[in-house]
């Protein structure tokens, strides 16, 4: 009989209203039994709660009767199921698997995209223990919409095959246009503090040494080395030398002209907004210029800039710059350092960057993040971001924006 059993799970459902925990709890409570686990989500005002709990030898059936009585009353369905100790033994001995985040990012979120990921969960041997909605509620109206949707799912286990299982996620990335992001559930994924930007095609939408070369009648010449600089097909230090060079004469109130209409990418003021408002240290980690850096600090309230200071002579460009360039490695080294100034671990740092001179911090982050990136960038990085804008690494970081819009 169920009633000689002392572990017995209860799942109860039905139209969620005020009370309706608080009813069934106080009822286990008054006989002074356990709660072993609990668990509550409520999907378009239904409610779902599972109970796992411990009454002492006798008490089960007393236990029962009231909570089916109570059940009728508040209009919810309960059904229960004893579990034995050896059941709850190996449940327990579960609990020491490793834990992952997997967070699904797109302009709308399909059956098809969570089949997808959840067939490739199952197939490494792992399982969902939670899925919660990150962006907000979804109108019916499509012209209502917010161009961005993500679900989160928490996972146990350890993947048969990670590499294979981070490639897979990657080819259903491109199929069928979401971002994956597969994280640890660790400490540190939930004290992030540091988070350091590339700025040219990250913060934002432009090459700025292409814009200084168009002026200086050597846009396509420039632009062709700088693409050919982000695919990883020629040295960064090589190809910045090259460019700096045909910039020779222009004059330097073209750069003003040039901060004051950056194009500032999508979601970059949002996600700026937030970062400050929970204490995150930011930095610009660029190999652009410390020019268009420093406009960038004081509209954002950025903490560190890093990037290359042009040489002017007699108020033009000379072709050349002054000290070391800000490559993949010196940025690598800036992540580490700055880390260690503000004593914040490693773990708990993020990068976020297009270009393969960005991959070196994009590989020591804590969570590195390929934005928009090149394909070469993007297969190397471990997360990656293309289908929304930059506020995206929010729900990378497992912000809900039921908390963010609070902030706003």
């Amino acid at each position: 009989m169920v009633q000689k059993d002392e572990i017995i799970f209860t799942n109860i459902s039905g139209t969620d209203r005020p009370g309706v925990t608080a009813a069934l709890t106080e009822i286990l409570a008054k006989r002074n039994a356990v709660i072993l686990d609990i668990g509550q989500a409520d999907i378009h005002n239904n409610l779902s709660l599972g109970i796992l709990f411990q009454s002492t030898a006798g008490d089960s059936g007393d236990i029962l009767k009231e909570l089916l009585f109570k059940s009728y009353e508040l209009d919810v369905n309960i059904r229960f199921n004893p579990i034995s100790k050896e059941e709850y033994t190996k449940w327990v001995s579960l609990q020491g698997k490793n834990r992952y985040i997997i967070t699904i990012l797109g302009k709308k979120l399909t059956a098809k995209q969570i089949a997808g990921i959840s067939r490739i969960v199952a197939d490494q041997g792992m399982n969902i223990d939670d899925i919660r909605r990150l962006t907000g509620r979804i109108p019916l109206e499509e012209s209502e919409r917010t161009p961005k949707a993500s679900v989160e799912f928490s996972v146990r286990g350890t993947p048969k095959d990670k590499e294979q299982m981070q490639l897979a996620f990657l080819e259903l990335s491109a199929e069928l246009e979401v971002d994956i992001s597969f994280q640890e559930d660790s400490m540190y994924r939930r004290m992030r503090r540091l988070i350091c930007f590339d700025m040219d095609s990250t913060l934002i939408e432009t090459e700025v040494i292409d814009e200084l070369a168009e002026r200086a009648g050597v846009g396509e010449q420039v632009k062709a080395i700088t693409e050919a600089a982000m695919r990883g097909e020629i040295d960064f230090a090589e190809s910045f030398r090259e460019r700096c060079a045909l910039l020779k004469g222009l004059d330097v109130s073209v750069m003003q002209e040039i901060a004051e209409n950056l194009p500032i990418t999508e979601g970059a003021d949002r996600l700026m907004h937030i970062l400050k408002k929970v204490g995150f240290k930011i930095a610009i980690l660029s190999g652009g210029f410390t020019y268009f850096g420093n406009y960038l600090k004081q509209k954002f309230g950025i903490d560190y800039v890093y990037a290359n200071e042009l040489e002017v002579e007699d108020g033009k460009l000379t072709g050349r710059y002054i000290g070391d360039i800000v490559d993949g490695k010196r940025k690598a080294e800036l992540l580490r350092l700055i880390s260690q100034v503000e004593n914040v671990d490693i773990r708990q740092t993020v990068a976020v960057g297009d270009g393969a001179n960005d991959l070196p911090m994009i590989s020591i982050a804590g969570l590195g993040i390929a934005f928009r990136a090149k394909p070469k960038v993007k297969e190397t990085a471990k997360q990656s971001i293309s289908t929304i804008g930059l506020d995206g690494v929010l729900y990378f970081l497992g912000y809900k924006d039921s908390y963010l819009n609070e902030q706003i």
